[in-house]
């Protein structure tokens, strides 16, 4: 499997590194970074990680500026692509089909190819604007994933809160996590 991972600006870099790190363990996927400037520098502020920690779990990453990139032609076949986090800059440029760098290049040609665009979209509250925005990219096929923590799973730490909307989209891409934490419905006593 080939997966773009996108990194915007948003505040949730943890999110675009916990996914590259679980999506390395699959040995049978292939993984395709863009990372944004404004990407680098929040991931730095948030976790004190560097562009180069993210681009070492990549198997290929490329320019913002490079819109030559193989990603920029339907012709490349990947099998879907996630943006962790998703700014709503980058979200708005994507719903109007602004294709001014490669990472809105690159989610324009998973729509149009009609393959798996997930984002993580990072921001509350929402106003009428965004949520039209996010509307209208569901109605594209994209699939709008904010990371809303779940608690059934009695999250003690930060990760387990990240980890949980991360494994969500490893779903969501059909590369399950083996150590997902999963519902198993309540017990019932009698």
């Amino acid at each position: 499997m080939k997966i773009v991972v996108g990194v915007s600006g948003a505040s949730g870099g943890i999110y675009g590194l916990r996914l590259l790190e679980k999506l390395r363990l699959q040995s049978h996927v292939e993984i395709h970074l863009i990372l944004t400037r404004s990407g680098e520098k929040t991931l730095f502020l948030e976790t004190g990680k560097k562009a180069a920690d993210l681009k070492a779990l990549a198997h290929c990453s490329y320019s913002l500026e490079d819109i030559s990139a193989r990603l920029a032609s339907g012709s490349y076949r990947t099998d879907g692509m996630v943006i962790a986090p998703c700014s709503i800059h980058t979200m708005s440029a994507i719903a109007h089909g602004i294709s001014s760098n490669l990472l809105i290049r690159a989610a324009d040609v998973t729509l149009k190819e009609r393959r798996k665009l997930v984002l993580i979209v990072r921001e509350t509250p929402l106003h009428l604007g965004h949520l039209r925005t996010m509307l209208a990219l569901a109605e594209m096929g994209a699939i709008i994933a904010p990371p809303v923590p779940a608690f059934y799973h009695h999250p003690m730490t930060i990760e387990d809160l990240v980890d949980h909307s991360v494994d969500r989209v490893l779903d969501l891409l059909e590369v399950p996590s083996r150590t997902a934490r999963r519902w198993e419905g309540a017990a019932t006593q009698e």
